[in-house]
């Protein structure tokens, strides 16, 4: 445990937001945008949709909830770390 640490609180905090949005951006515009004629022609269909289409309409806003997810998780467990969690 390390309370009251702001410098390394804060850069874990932004080391998690940076890593989650480039999750983010690798899901809904490579997935989505840039590989999806890859993706259509080399991935199983989901259903009777091409899997490039797929993760363009539906996979990009599934994966987004789970960021979000995680984000709430592991900024709990940053806070409880840190000393700065609303519980204690």
């Amino acid at each position: 445990m390390e309370p009251n640490n702001p410098h390394r609180y804060r850069r874990a905090c932004l080391n998690l937001v940076l890593s989650l949005l480039a999750v983010w951006f690798f899901v809904s515009l490579g997935c989505g945008v840039l590989f999806r004629e890859w993706l259509d022609a080399n991935a199983p269909n989901v259903g009777t949709a091409p899997f490039g289409f797929w993760m363009a309409q539906q996979g990009s806003i599934i994966c987004f909830v789970l960021i979000l997810v995680v984000y709430a998780w592991r900024m709990n467990s940053l806070d409880r770390k840190f000393g700065y969690s609303e519980e204690d």
